[in-house]
């Protein structure tokens, strides 16, 4: 194999000689590459077979996918029954970090050959593997400074296989969640390796925990609540959602935080259906169900709703304030004009009053004037008379 390295021989042919030779050498004596078919360790006879893993693993071409990832975890699983060295199985389990995203629920399902108190299957091994794929996923997103855009878009090669490591993951965890030996922590170090933008459905994680939940009824209310912590409610389809809004063994301020997040998608559906309403019944809905559930929210959470509810009281107090304002403009103007009014009509009845007593006085003194002259007259014709007399 080292000849025919050095020579430049494809590393697609020697990785097929080597599955050959492993073939032919190991599968003989043990069934590692059958998993439901495992044998005890002490059927098979460790020498001869724990230096021919290592001489492979040894030889393995350094290029991803010059060897198939199943053969990869065949000499995992040789190297864990084999008990082979530390740097052996660390070196398969990185090369099977470098290609996690095409293994398949059967690969990882590693079996446990400890004592019989520990679990079905090994947890370590492939909490590692899980560690290796984070770090591989890290290095190369640092690596590769000019498409960094890339790497973090949805359709990038690496976003994408980290969804297929979540889904595996997630179809992972529900098959070890019956395991009455499987502790909680263990759980929950497999559940929170990957990052939290690696599941963008949480129903496959939800369907683990609640298995967990079932198998396991004898958890504290801490404990289930701790687990429930994992789980991000506003990530669940419609149908998750309501299995979840009747499922009494979630703690009661899940439940609550479940109907909470269905409430929430309820009212957007409904302001997507009535687009063209009128929307201040719906914000005074809103105002009345966060009221009502603001104790499942978190503090952040709870601290942004009631800071965006004073805001909306404070605009409605202004308004408040300008029609008060607008309405003493107006009750002023008003009191000024029947002021106006008032006046002007006192006015006229004033001038009504005293245009009536000048019109009596002017007759009267034309009344007092005329019978003076007409006495006047007589007296001067009298006087004449009496002259003429005389003469």
């Amino acid at each position: 194999m080292t000849a025919m390295k050095c020579r430049g021989v494809r590393p697609e042919s020697i990785g097929a000689s080597l599955v050959n030779y492993a073939q032919k050498e190991l599968t003989k004596k043990s069934s590692l590459w059958n998993p439901s078919n495992q044998t005890k360790v002490d059927l098979i006879s460790t020498g001869h077979e724990r230096l021919v893993v290592e001489t492979i693993v040894n030889l393995l071409p350094v290029e991803k996918l010059a060897v198939p990832i199943t053969f990869l975890f065949g000499l995992l699983r040789s190297a864990v029954m084999l008990d082979c060295t530390i740097a052996c199985r660390l070196d398969l389990e990185r090369r099977i970090g470098s290609q996690l995203d095409i293994a398949t629920l059967d690969d990882l399902l590693i079996p446990s050959f400890r004592h019989a108190g520990d679990t079905l299957f090994d947890v370590d091994t492939v909490h590692r593997i899980l560690v290796n794929f984070s770090q591989q996923d890290d290095s190369e997103d640092d690596m590769e400074d000019a498409s960094v855009f890339e790497s973090d878009s949805p359709h990038s090669p690496s976003q994408t296989a980290l969804f297929k490591v979540a889904k595996l993951v997630d179809n992972y965890l529900a098959e070890i969640a019956p395991d009455a030996n499987l502790k909680l922590s263990k759980l929950m170090v497999i559940a929170e390796t990957l990052p939290t933008h690696a599941r963008t459905v949480h129903d496959g994680l939800y369907r683990a925990i609640d298995i967990y939940l079932k198998a396991h009824q004898g958890l504290s209310d801490s404990d289930r609540k701790k687990l429930c912590k994992l789980i991000d409610f506003q990530k669940l389809s419609q149908e998750a959602g309501a299995h979840a809004a009747q499922n009494d063994r979630l703690p009661l301020q899940a439940i609550v935080q479940v109907l909470y997040f269905e409430q929430i998608r309820l009212r957007n559906s409904l302001c997507c259906s009535y687009a063209e309403d009128d929307h201040k019944p719906m914000h005074q809905s809103w105002r009345i169900s966060s009221g009502a559930l603001s104790a499942a929210m978190s503090p952040r959470d709870n601290y942004a709703s009631l800071r965006r509810e004073n805001r909306e009281l404070k605009l409605e107090l202004a308004r408040l304030r300008m029609r008060l304002n607008d309405l003493e403009k107006e009750h002023v103007c008003m009191k000024r004009d029947m002021q106006k009014s008032h006046s002007r009509k006192f006015m006229s009845s004033f001038s009504k009053k005293i245009g009536k007593l000048s019109i009596f006085g002017h007759s009267s003194s034309r009344g007092s004037s005329s019978p003076s002259k007409n006495s006047h007259r007589t007296d001067s014709r009298v006087i004449e008379r009496t002259c003429a007399s005389t003469d």
